[in-house]
Order: structure tokens, then sequence, then C-alpha cells
């Protein structure tokens, strides 16, 4: 029961492929439809991968569907079965330069690391694929097999993944440098009379603002105006010109003239950027 998975270059049982599926949508109806198969042959596949492997994948809960324990050691092993099979491929074909497929947070990739992406380029053989994303983005990515590593400044599970220390870097409020918050330590409660400006859901500097404040018992809606920027180019324009505080990491904020910095009271100082990368698959070389 194979089939060859010409997208992935990776051949792979047609139960896995049903299987990763259903992970994705958690509907058995649903999943068969868009496989093209049947609901009882969905069923089927995953009952015997069940058997194969004495375990259940999937209850229900209250009539909501929900992944197992053992779902998530399979899921593990088959994407990292499908990343090693990839590199193997590249191992074997002997060419005299391969693909490295990299990805990184705005704040690492467009701050911190550009310059040694440009190093690498000049004394390597090697092709890069560079993907500037956000952290929940590039989790997908490295989970779809279509990087190899990732290096990211939010918050991941790290029972999920393996993952290296890259550094650690400073973690500030930004404001204008006319701003009466200049260069102040400051508690939550002083500036929840500003506009704040985050970036998107899913981004590592918002995730770890809002998981600060939260802890604390307030949320983004304490604030005057929450503006929500994707672009941190925008977002330095915006706090530039006195339209708002953000908060970001040290490296963004030492790019500007314009920009001054403030310390909050209670707020982690120093965050961590991490590699990483699929767990119980090959590290590659670069890492």
């Amino acid at each position: 029961m194979i089939k060859i998975n010409y997208q992935k270059g990776f051949i792979m049982d047609t139960r896995y492929e049903t299987f990763l599926k259903l992970c994705e949508i958690m509907n058995y109806r649903k999943t068969a439809e868009i496989l093209n198969m049947t609901q009882p042959a969905v069923t089927r596949q995953i009952k015997s991968l069940e058997a194969e492997f004495n375990t259940k994948l999937f209850v229900y809960d209250k009539r909501k569907l929900e992944k197992t324990e053992s779902s998530d050691i399979l899921k593990e092993y088959i994407l990292s079965l499908r990343h090693n099979y990839n590199l193997l491929k590249d191992d074997m074909q002997s060419k005299k330069s391969k693909t490295i497929k990299m990805g990184a947070t705005k704040t690492i990739g467009e701050y911190v690391i550009d310059k040694e992406v440009i190093k690498n380029l000049e004394n390597s053989s090697d092709n890069i694929c560079f993907y500037i994303d956000n952290t929940a983005n590039l989790l997908q990515k490295l989970e779809n097999s279509e990087i190899d590593f990732a290096i990211v400044e939010g918050i991941f599970n790290k029972n999920k993944y393996n993952y290296k220390l890259f550094k650690k870097e400073q973690f500030c409020g930004i404001c204008s440098y006319k701003s009466h918050l200049a260069g102040r330590k400051l508690t939550l409660e002083d500036i929840f009379s500003e506009n704040i400006i985050v970036r998107e859901k899913g981004s590592g500097t918002r995730d770890i603002f809002e998981s600060e404040i939260i802890k604390k018992g307030y949320n983004l809606e304490n604030f005057n105006r929450v503006f929500e920027i994707s672009s941190f180019a925008i977002i330095e324009n915006l706090v530039a010109r006195g339209d708002g505080i953000s908060f970001v990491y040290k490296a963004i904020a030492d790019s500007r003239d314009d920009i001054e910095t403030f310390e909050l009271k209670g707020l982690e100082k120093s965050h961590d950027f991490n590699i990483v990368w699929l767990k119980n698959s090959k590290m590659p070389e670069i890492v």
C-alpha cells in the first residue's frame, strides 16, 4: 500500500498520507472529500495503522475528534522520514552544489543575520533558499519539508522540535526620540494610554509581548488603540513619528536614530533566538 508523492519526491505509504491529512483537518468526512476517497476508506486506513501499531491514534471527546499521544509520535516520525529522504536523495546525486533551504523570522532575517547569509553566499558553492516569515508560518514550512531549518525568536513547543540556541537578544519598548517615555523605566499601567503597534498573529515579537502582559492579567485591549502591522519598516516609521509605541528586539531599535528605547518593569529583558529543525531528522551541516 504505497504510492509516490511526486511533490515531495518521497515514496509514502498511502495510509501515512491519509493520516497526515486527518491530523490537519481533524474531520473524517472532510478528509475523505479532499483526498477523493470515501469516508469508510479513510476509517479503514486509520484503523489499519492503529492495528499495526497496537494503539489508538484518534479518539472522540464529546463528539470532537482529538489526537492521542501516539498520533503525535507517528506524525513526528513520518515528517522526519520524509525530510531525511529528501536529504539522502541530494547526497546520493553527488552534486557539486546543494540547496540549503532555511527560514528566519523578520527580526532575525532582516536585522541580525543578513550579513551572515551574504558571507555564506560568498564562501560556499551551495545554493540557498532563504524565506522570511513569522514563527508560526516557518514551523508549518518545516513540517511540510519546504525548509530544512528555521531561526526563530518566537514561542514554540520545545518538546516537538530539535533546537539549538543561536543567541540571546534584548527585548525592549520603543518610542519616538521626542516622546516623554524615552529612556524611562515604566510600569505596564504607565503605557496603557498609548497606542500600541504589534505585528500580525503568529509573529514572535507579538507572542512574547502578549504572553508577558497576559501573565499580569491584561491584554491588548487595555491600550488606547491597537495597530496590527506586519511590516517592521512601517512600524518603525509610525513609532518615529510618535503615532504609537511598540515592543521589539534592540537590534531593530538600534537601526534608527529617531527611535529611543524605554524599559518596562517586570518585562523579561532578553529572549532566545533558536535554530529549529524536525525531531529525528538529520541535522543540517550549516547548523
